[in-house]
């Protein structure tokens, strides 16, 4: 597949990709998304340093993003909408790591939906979650409940999208349409390979 396959792209990117080690994170460690975790695209290896050095602890999720992650909501009540299910894995000591910075009235930050999508699928109605490998097919929307997290930091994604759908359930639609129209205002760039916000 490697050889032979071309990584599927979001539609509204229309140029082929040239080098496909630009559309993953620095810290990835597994194969398997159909797509870029787009959020984390914005760290570096001298971030992740400086962001360590002040303390702050990084533990890893990995979920395989689907194709379906492009799909836009066209049902008529989002209830209706049917998420695709994608492949996750949460190890014992990044469970550990992420239960021991709650113990400590630390603040959960997500990088990116999909690990928030990882965080809320695992967690107990504590917030608390352990050692897990399975699929997740959650649908985070306005009216939920988050469990583990805190805060997010993630691109600024498409109309219509299950992404603004769980931005929306974090901060409030209201906010985060504040937050948009700002963008439009300052040219902010969207989506995939664009700029990102820190919602908390």
């Amino acid at each position: 597949m490697d050889k032979i396959g071309l990584m599927p792209l979001p539609p509204y990117i229309h140029e082929t990709l040239q080098e496909k080690e630009r559309y993953q994170t620095v810290y990835a460690k597994y194969e398997g998304s159909a797509a870029a975790p787009t959020a984390g695209l914005h760290f570096t290896d001298e971030l992740l340093n400086k962001i360590e050095k002040k303390g702050v602890q990084i533990a890893n999720v990995t979920l395989h993003v689907g194709i379906g992650t492009f799909r836009p909501v066209k049902e008529e009540t989002i209830e209706e909408h049917k998420m695709h299910t994608e492949h996750f894995y949460l190890t014992k000591e990044d469970a550990e790591k992420i239960n021991q910075a709650k113990e400590n009235g630390g603040r959960i930050i997500a990088v990116g939906t999909t690990s928030c999508r990882v965080l809320e699928t695992v967690a107990d109605e504590n917030g608390i979650v352990k050692e897990t490998e399975g699929d997740t097919n959650i649908f985070i929307y306005p009216g939920y409940s988050f469990k583990c997290l805190d805060a997010l930091i993630t691109n600024f994604h498409l109309p219509q999208s299950t992404l603004l759908m769980l931005v929306s359930a974090l901060a409030g639609k209201d906010y985060i349409m504040r937050a948009y129209e700002e963008a439009v205002k300052k040219k902010y760039r969207f989506f995939s390979f664009g700029d990102a916000m820190f919602i908390c």
